[in-house]
């Protein structure tokens, strides 16, 4: 096979450290570009669901997480292949501050040659803008800047300060006024597009409100990729049902295409509303937030009688984290309300006041290797014994159980499917 390659403009919005507002940038930049009409795709770096939620409404196609580890880098060029061939503009919005973390966004940024611009909220600043923007651009000699996006600033006197000194070589962009109203946050990030009513309002006004810079050029950027080779149908003809609603709703994009490339067909329910499983084979409940709709859970009867009749006959579950809570005994809010869940674990979940666990994980179980996140802030207690367990590449002591029992896998890691297709679909075939 031949190696194939498009042009695209394309960006990755990376800022000197987290709660820049790299987020709301990107969804204002996508609809800024979209209302000119231009097709707009986005990227995320590392494993987020919650942005990429908002970012999908603000660009009207999914998003995909990129990453070096967790995603590989054979496996992000194709995903961005693959978008360079119908879009006019391809963002990439980074994780942490740019150099932050192993892999960084600058790496990243740096083996796919792509440009960077840096969002820095310039809210306490004036002429250090500058330096600060230089510093991020000499830092590495691999790391291109494009230009700078100066965000929360507070008046037009104000953005000629932060700019004046700007080498010739890194433009602003834009600039973005303080007194934007920005995207709304839970605690494990922006809250969930759907819950947004306003949100093309809230677009609007932030497109609106952003001051851009007529000489400014979007780079193009040529991605080089060896084309994929096809999954094997090992999930021919098997019907698999989803969780998907307000309770369950962290599904990485990657994980439905892989399920469906190996043959399968997706049917996708809700906890919530239903009141019986659809005509499947195997069962995906995916991470979310069960602990905000605890009484509808608990009081929907029929469906956690179906999921533990389902169980019972020993059909295939895979369960991640939030999906897992709901398979426990009884699950406990951070305000002490407790409710019955499906009782199928022999466990009980109680949400903490911190967050218990973040870090990539690889897992090595059956002779195979699958990799993924965890991000949590419950504890499980009287949890019964683990299959396998987890670890983390970046030295970090976190480790997650993955229990097994029947053909039931539970685990807190929200796993990446594309990282090992062949045990996803061992654990999906009936």
């Amino acid at each position: 096979m031949s190696m194939q390659s498009h042009t695209c403009a394309a960006l990755i919005i990376a800022a000197p450290a987290s709660g820049q507002g790299k987020t709301t940038i990107t969804a204002t930049l996508a609809w800024h570009y979209r209302r000119q009409g231009k097709q707009v795709r986005i990227f995320k770096v590392g494993p987020d669901f919650l942005d990429p939620m908002i970012l999908s409404y603000a660009s009207g196609f999914p998003v995909y997480q990129i990453d070096l580890w967790m995603v590989g880098e054979n496996h992000t060029r194709q995903l961005l292949t693959d978008a360079a061939v119908q879009a006019d503009i391809i963002l990439i919005e980074g994780v942490m501050g740019l150099f932050d973390g192993a892999p960084s966004t600058a790496d990243l940024a740096a083996i796919l040659d792509i440009p960077v611009l840096a969002v820095i909220d310039a809210s306490a600043m004036a002429q250090t803008f500058a330096a600060l923007a230089f510093g991020l651009a000499n830092f590495r000699q691999d790391v291109h800047l494009a230009g700078v996006l100066a965000n929360r600033v507070g008046s037009s006197r104000h953005a000629e300060m932060l700019t004046a000194d700007l080498p010739v070589n890194l433009p602003c962009l834009a600039t973005m006024p303080r007194q934007t109203e920005s995207l709304p946050s839970r605690y494990l990030g922006l809250v969930q597009a759907d819950e947004l009513h306003d949100l093309s309002q809230r677009l609007d006004s932030l497109a609106d409100s952003l001051v851009t810079n007529p000489d400014f050029a979007l780079p193009q950027c040529e991605i080089h990729i060896e084309p994929a080779e096809a999954l094997p149908l090992l999930l021919k003809g098997i019907r698999i049902g989803v969780a998907k609603d307000a309770a369950f709703a962290f599904i990485y994009q990657a994980n439905l295409d892989c399920l469906t490339a190996m043959g399968a067909e997706l049917v996708f329910f809700s906890p919530l509303t239903d009141s019986t499983l659809p005509d499947v084979d195997s069962l995906y409940l995916p991470g979310g937030y069960p602990e905000l709709h605890l009484e509808t859970l608990s009081h929907n009867l029929s469906m956690r009688q179906a999921i533990c009749e389902h169980i019972s006959a020993n059909k295939p579950v895979l369960a991640e984290c939030g999906g897992m809570l709901y398979l426990c005994k009884s699950l406990t809010d951070k305000h002490g309300h407790q409710a019955e869940m499906c009782g199928v674990l022999d466990a009980t979940a109680k949400l903490q006041a911190r967050l218990t666990a973040l870090a990539l994980q690889e897992v090595r179980i059956d002779a195979h290797t699958l990799r993924g996140h965890t991000y949590h802030h419950s504890l499980l207690e009287n949890q019964p014994a683990a299959a396998a367990y987890s670890e983390c590449p970046n030295s970090n002591k976190v480790s997650e159980a993955v229990f097994q029992q029947q053909r039931l896998t539970a685990s807190y890691i929200h796993f990446y499917f594309p990282s090992s297709p062949a045990l996803i679909a061992q654990w999906f075939k009936p």
